[in-house]
């Protein structure tokens, strides 16, 4: 029965956001990866993996490194198919490197395990940054989704890092794309019975687990150094990006949060799968943050 019922809840949670994922035929080329990358294993799990693009050869010396991590209600998605061919191309031809993270994934593993995960990617790139040509004082994390739950959690609670001889300040800033669950307990209580049991089964009954897994709950403690929180027109994301934003900015903790285009679950998606383009109205305003955060990459 138990089995069934997280089956059933994971399920809910992966169909909302993936239940407008095809959108019109422009956007929707955005969102394939036929990029190759470097596959570099970061533990023994075939979904401990990530794909490595180096920025373009027209750039020397250590790069910035953008790591991405990627959406589907922590129960789906995958490196090769969240990330999209354009953030890959834009970013590297723009002097910048970029891993896609794969993590181990619900039910299989908890939450807690994800973060695990998240921390031993990052990791693994700081011990290659010398073979790789990027610069280890300059990573940037990006999320969309619970791919930017899982980011903020890394870079707001030292306990991820701390297992890999890391510190939240050794990340130089997170880029957020319309990410929820920031905090947990809000997200369930905004969700609605259905979703909310699903958010539930995700996190757990127990408040304490729940504040545990709430980026907010940390932001007091040390947070990597920048945050740029992007939401649409969903009200829970925005209310999520304006909590976390609001205790960062109160603890010290340099944060904006940026309000784009795009309605529901469609907007959802496009923020993410747009990113790059030229045609992306988020596009450029990330580009001023990373370059005011890791410097201009040229």
């Amino acid at each position: 029965m138990r089995i069934a019922a997280l089956t059933l809840a994971l399920g809910a949670l992966v169909a909302a956001p993936l239940a407008t994922s095809i959108p019109a035929k422009p956007a929707a080329a955005a969102t394939a990866t036929t990029i190759p990358g470097e596959v570099i294993d970061y533990g023994s799990h075939p979904l401990q993996a990530m794909d490595f693009y180096p920025a373009s050869k027209d750039f020397s010396g250590p790069r910035p490194l953008i790591v991405f991590v990627h959406g589907g209600a922590w129960a789906g998605g995958d490196k090769s198919d969240s990330t999209g061919a354009a953030k890959i191309r834009h970013y590297t031809q723009n002097g910048y490197a970029l891993a896609s993270i794969n993590y181990r994934l619900l039910p299989e593993v908890d939450i807690e395990d994800q973060a695990r995960d998240v921390a031993a990617a990052i990791a693994r790139l700081r011990d290659s940054s010398a073979d790789l040509g990027v610069d280890k004082r300059r990573i940037v994390l990006m999320g969309h989704s619970a791919g930017a739950h899982l980011a903020a959690l890394v870079a707001t609670d030292p306990q991820w890092l701390d297992g890999v001889d890391m510190r939240p300040g050794d990340i130089a800033g997170v880029v957020l794309l319309d990410g929820a669950a920031y905090d947990v307990p809000v997200q369930i209580r905004d969700a609605g019975p259905l979703l909310g049991f699903a958010y539930q089964i995700a996190f757990g009954s127990r408040l304490a687990r729940q504040d545990q897994l709430s980026p907010t709950y940390h932001a007091a403690g040390e947070n990597a150094r920048r945050f740029l929180l992007l939401h649409v027109e969903r009200a829970d994301a925005k209310r999520q990006a304006e909590i976390l934003g609001e205790d960062l900015n109160a603890e010290g903790t340099d944060a904006q949060v940026m309000a784009f285009p795009g309605r529901g679950m469609e907007g959802h998606n496009l923020i993410n799968a747009m990113l790059g383009r030229s045609d992306s109205p988020a596009t450029v305003p990330v580009d001023e943050w990373l370059a005011a955060t890791v410097g201009k990459a040229r």
